[in-house]
């Protein structure tokens, strides 16, 4: 809603699990700025985007943001500091969809089975009849304009 702002519950000092999580080269991260620190605060274009942290240092870690410039999507490097920075969610379900289909392909090759690994869509609904004995059809149509004077 609003950047760099703590909402209610969230005021006051800042946790200590901010400063005892640990960064390294390669880490996807959410930036994320936080008013009640204005060192080494992103710039605002950068407010809610991921990158990857190509540089760690005591205080600070340094990302490679994509960002749009007219018509082009350029690498940025920015540093921020820790304070502003979580690691992201957004690969944890990839890493788990990894790992189950590792142990699908393990069983498979174990029962000498073909196994389906790709993501199925969710199959259309089944077939079924509407009982109209205690749901009436209703008939739905626009109201008449009216005029006020």
């Amino acid at each position: 809603m609003f950047m760099f702002v703590f909402f209610l519950y969230s005021k006051g000092p800042i946790p200590l699990s901010t400063y005892m999580r640990i960064y390294k080269k390669g880490d996807i991260v959410d930036i994320k700025g936080t008013g009640t620190v204005q060192k080494g605060m992103p710039h605002k274009c950068y407010h809610g985007k991921t990158g990857r942290v190509y540089n760690v240092t005591q205080h600070a870690v340094g990302i490679i943001v994509n960002k749009q410039v007219k018509g082009k999507i350029l690498a940025k490097r920015i540093n921020v500091r820790i304070e502003h920075v979580k690691h992201s969610k957004s690969r944890d379900s990839f890493l788990q969809r990894v790992k189950e289909n590792e142990r699908k392909k393990l069983e498979a090759k174990q029962n000498g089975t073909w196994v389906e690994l790709k993501r199925q869509p969710a199959p259309p609904r089944e077939a079924h009849f509407v009982s109209t004995k205690n749901n009436e059809p209703q008939l739905l149509e626009p109201i008449p304009y009216e005029f006020m004077a």
